[in-house]
């Protein structure tokens, strides 16, 4: 593991114990995401393990990767889950003693799998006889038939487990396995009935309809579509693309055979299986009293025909309730909502008991015959910390589990740091961290507790709800520290509470549950009458599920919750009984994305799962702790008196090694076998100190090797060089001769062709021609012009003036005919107009030059800013241009905003809704303009046609404008550019002047003879 520190800045480090900011939550992700990206899925805490779900194959479980980690020194190599099966197992072996791996995590976070690398470890590394190969294989095997009937599609996970599993692998004293056990807790019955919104039902139920055969599916009285079925369909993703249902049946099935299923339990089994799903179809109708009533009792014959019961005990059961008094029996019928829960009822309670059968079958085909004592390393795979956004009975039992289980974590990790520093004679400092055995207490403290109060509240006489248990915790456990609910938590708090929840401060945070259905599935009552008719059920797994004693009891049956607490109470002395090791399964992002890190979810997850805490314990005394052999055989090299080898005491080397290192006091202790080193930067810097002496003795070792090396093959080169050089000038001189001959030859005959190059083609100049050509054409294709305007060409030879002519002519008409099919129409019509205004402007107006650059538009008003009634008004004719332009009035000059549109047959001068003046094209005498940077414009109406008069205008697109104009017009010669003034029409017989001048600045106004006097700046050219 210290090999790995020096690359910590990029990959981390292997052991979050070695953080310097152990305290940071910030540290800790970061460490976690710089191996995440790297594809190192795999981090301790001193010897718990880290495991992140990298949703992709690594390559890192081969059987070369098993027997690399086997019997290997814990720390050795890096963190991976081999290393943690491997410990047990040799720890199991060598002190004989029992042990316990506890994996925990999310849904989706990888428990599942890790469970089944450390049992595929133990099955390829383990030593084997031939007559235990059985009880492996059903070790093996029985796995995925819990998965199966156990395990079941979520919103987090594809194969999510939704039961809690405890494996006992059992060793003979030769670390053989020779058997196991298996113990479930808390199956999610509930998923039998119902399931949310992208979720499904348990995976036997889509295997059997999409594997099985067809006389089974037959003889079972099913259909292949699940859609079909109630209790498949409510989740609408029956059928999923990464889910291969037929394939895992034909898993299962194989598993059956091995693991010593009968024909007839297969048959019973899944008759069982095929009853629920044709219970879930069977439809309740309200009579006339409003009673229950089943009107189509297709689906009761199936049942009964599968349950081996009476038709009409069942119909009965099913829409009746038995009620007991002292001397006599009363039949009285469920309403609709009664009979629909008999119906769930039924269904959850078959399908748990007979999850409960099935792992009692899996048991018994894995018991050992031999009764010697045996070591056994159990297999811990339970949900974890669960915070929803709606969290029910499911969610605080687990919660509760996970408490005890943090508790016993904790506890045992002390415990472990206590007994190393006793047996290494240091003194022990007690450590303060978070006892939640207070919260512990709040859910299972007798008479007191959550769970007390919650079956107190099941069993009082008088209606018991919800609401009224909620008021009980309130009355009674209201004034914990830990607890809180809406009418007792603070202003603040109370809005993050409903009216039906309460809060519980866990040692992870805070989590509140709503009590919405909590009576209900505790009580998880099955109708007496239902349980008769199922206890004289003619199916054998059935008969052993439902027991007559059980009916003979009158006692109340124990509550789901009391069941949970005991189960988890032998659960809890099961493990203390055992030494533990522990994975923390974490998965890195909700999509199942494969090299995507959510640090939020990440960090959800470091808090729920009580790493930060176990951090903090695990570093509050010594950071780092090895055994003196082991450290002094991988720094001996940094102390003259070390290296290269100590022939004292390990320990005497140790404390010689440290004093030349500075190591200060407190920096390190020494005890009675091992070295503990207080900080991580103590050993960070001695790691550093080790890879650049390393480097040092390499080079030294490489310098002494490579010289006695370089010696021994000087001697032989010498003797080799001496020979080979006298050989190799003998071959170059020889060679330089025959190169000087074939040189002499080329250079006469290129001179030769020189001289005669401009005669014929003959063998003299044959050569030169071809050469000369040649060159010209390699040398022209780096001369080419890149444009129509570039008239660059490379100079030709004499010989190649045509052939030179004829290449020029090919590349400027390629140019040419590339220009042409780049120009789009919409640039045609453009450049075509400019050609207009050239004729009309150029060298004639000022301002022309610096408007060839600038592309001219369709129209500078969009037909949105023209106002509706001057488009209804001229509806008939479209408009081919729109510019805002300034009217001067012509008496007045007064300048006013208005719109000049051109149409096809006319220009109009629009105010808002109003056209103030219509000029026909018929009627337009001429346009004028000055010579100046002005943009006045006047267009002159021939007097004859009743106009308003000449038309003066000031644009900002003036060239524009005036080219549109032009070009609808259709006439020659009708723009004048005038210099100094010009003369308008206002009405007949009177006319006005516009004044044209510059100035230091533009301005236009009515000067004193009342004329329009237009100042224009003139620009330097």
């Amino acid at each position: 593991m210290e090999g790995a520190l020096t690359a910590r800045d990029k990959v981390g480090v292997q052991d979050f114990v070695l953080l310097d900011a152990y305290t940071s939550e910030s540290a800790f992700v970061d460490n976690l995401r710089k191996r995440f990206n790297e594809n190192l899925i795999y981090t301790y805490i001193g010897t718990l393990l880290v495991s992140v779900n990298p949703y992709q194959e690594l390559g890192i479980y081969t059987v070369s990767q098993m027997e690399l980690y086997q019997g290997v020194n814990f720390f050795e190599l890096p963190p991976h889950v081999y290393a943690i099966a491997d410990n047990a197992y040799r720890m199991m072996c060598s002190e004989l003693n029992n042990h316990f791996i506890l994996i925990s995590g999310e849904s989706g976070a990888g428990k599942t799998e890790a469970s089944k690398k450390i049992l595929q470890y133990f099955a390829v590394t383990c030593p084997m006889t031939q007559s235990l190969q059985i009880a492996r294989d059903r070790l093996l095997l029985s796995n995925p038939v819990l998965e199966a009937f156990g395990n079941a599609r979520t919103l987090r996970n594809d194969n999510s487990s939704r039961f809690g599993k405890y494996m006992d692998i059992q060793f003979d004293f030769q670390g053989i396995p020779v058997g196991g056990h298996i113990i479930s807790y808390l199956i999610e019955k509930s998923r039998v009935v119902y399931q949310n919104q992208g979720e499904r039902n348990f995976h036997i139920f889509y295997q059997l309809l999409a594997g099985g055969e067809e006389e089974r599916l037959a003889f079972l009285g099913l259909e292949r579509d699940p859609q079909l079925y109630k209790y498949l369909s409510q989740g609408h993703c029956a059928k999923e693309s990464s889910i291969n249902d037929k394939n895992d049946w034909k898993t299962v099935s194989n598993a059956f055979s091995v693991i010593d299923f009968t024909e007839a339990d297969l048959e019973n089994l899944f008759g069982i299986i095929a009853s629920v799903l044709h219970l879930g179809n069977i439809g309740f109708e309200e009579d006339d009293q409003g009673c229950a009533t089943i009107p189509d009792t297709h689906e009761i014959k199936w049942i009964a025909k599968l349950l081996g019961v009476h038709p009409a005990d069942l119909l009965e059961a099913l829409t009746h309730r038995k009620i007991e008094a002292k001397t006599e029996e009363v039949i009285c019928p469920l309403t609709l909502e009664l009979s629909v829960y008999a119906r769930d009822a039924m269904a959850k309670a078959v399908y748990g008991r007979t999850f409960t059968w099935l792992v009692n079958k899996i048991n018994s085909s894995l018991v050992n015959k031999d009764f010697t004592r045996k070591t056994v390393i159990g297999l811990l795979d339970i949900y974890g910390f669960e915070v929803f956004d709606k969290n029910g009975f499911e969610q605080f039992c687990i919660n509760y589990c996970n408490e005890k289980l943090q508790q016993l974590l904790i506890e045992r990790t002390l415990k472990a740091e206590q007994a190393e520093y006793e047996m290494e004679g240091i003194e022990w400092e007690p450590i303060k961290y978070f006892n939640n055995k207070i919260i512990c207490d709040l859910v299972e403290e007798r008479h007191k507790g959550i769970i007390s109060i919650l079956d107190e509240e099941c069993i009082r006489p008088g209606p018991a709800t919800d609401l009224s248990f909620l008021e009980k915790l309130e009355e009674k456990v209201g004034k914990h520290a830990h607890f809180e609910t809406r009418k007792l938590a603070g202003p603040k708090g109370r809005k993050r509470i409903g009216w039906m929840e309460f809060r519980l401060l866990h040692y992870a945070g805070e989590v509140t549950y709503c009590t919405k259905g909590f009576l209900e599935k505790n009580n998880d009552l099955l109708y007496r009458h239902l349980k008769e008719v199922l206890c004289k059920s003619k199916n054998v797994i059935l008969r052993e599920c439902f027991l007559r004693a059980e009916l003979e009891n009158r006692r109340r049956p124990p509550t789901v919750g009391t069941q949970f607490k005991n189960s988890l109470s032998s659960l809890l002395e099961i493990l203390i009984s055992k030494e533990p090791s522990y994975i923390r399964c974490i998965k890195p992002n909700d999509r199942k994305e494969p090299s995507k890190f959510d640090d939020f979810l990440i960090r959800h997850q470091i808090k729920y799962l009580g790493l930060m805490e176990h951090l903090r314990v695990r570093r509050a005394g010594f950071a780092y702790r090895r055994k003196y052999e082991h450290f002094l055989q991988r720094y001996k090299s940094l102390c003259p008196d070390t290296w290269p080898h100590w022939h004292g005491p390990p320990a005497e080397g140790v404390e010689r090694l440290i004093n030349y290192m500075g190591y200060k006091p407190e920096e390190y202790k020494l005890g009675k076998t091992k070295i503990f080193i207080r900080f991580p930067r103590t050993l960070f810097a001695t790691e550093d100190a080790l890879e650049f002496c390393k480097h040092q003795l390499v080079a030294r070792i490489q310098a002494t090797y490579k010289s006695c090396l370089g010696r021994r093959e000087y001697v032989k080169k010498r003797q080799a060089a001496i020979k080979l050089e006298a050989h190799w000038r003998g071959a170059l001189a020889r060679k330089a001769i025959q190169r000087r001959k074939w040189a002499v030859r080329i250079i006469r005959k290129f001179i030769k062709g020189f001289i005669s190059r401009n005669k014929p083609l003959c063998p003299d100049n044959e050569e030169f021609i071809v050469f000369v050509r040649k060159n010209y054409i390699l040398n022209l294709r780096y001369h080419l012009p890149k444009t129509v305007l570039d008239k660059s060409w490379l100079r030709p030879p004499g010989i190649l003036e045509n052939a030179s002519d004829l290449l020029r002519k090919m590349c400027v008409r390629n140019l040419v005919q590339k220009y042409c099919r780049g120009i789009t129409a919409e640039r045609k019509a453009m450049m075509q107009q400019k050609v207009v205004t050239s004729e009309i402007f150029r060298g004639r107006k000022d301002g022309y030059t610096e408007s060839l650059n600038q592309p001219f538009a369709n129209s500078r008003i969009n037909e949105g800013d023209i106002n509706p009634k001057v488009l209804q008004l001229i509806s008939h004719e479209k408009i081919q241009y729109g510019v805002p332009v300034i009217k001067y009035d012509r008496k007045g000059f007064k300048a006013r905003q208005r719109q000049l549109i051109l149409t096809q047959k006319a220009a109009y001068v629009v105010e808002l809704a109003k056209i103030k003046q219509k000029i026909e094209y018929s009627a337009l005498k001429g346009v004028s303009t000055s010579n100046l940077r002005d943009g006045i414009l006047v267009i002159h109406v021939s007097p004859e046609d009743k106009q308003k008069g000449d038309a003066v205008l000031q644009c900002g697109h003036m060239f524009e404008a005036v080219t549109k104009l032009v070009m609808l017009v259709k006439k020659e010669n009708i723009v004048n550019v005038v210099q100094g003034s010009l003369q308008f029409f206002i009405s007949p017989g009177k006319e006005g002047t516009i004044v044209f001048d510059t100035g230091p600045e533009e301005q236009i106004y009515k000067n004193k003879n009342g004329q329009l006097t237009v100042v224009s700046v003139r620009r330097k050219s």
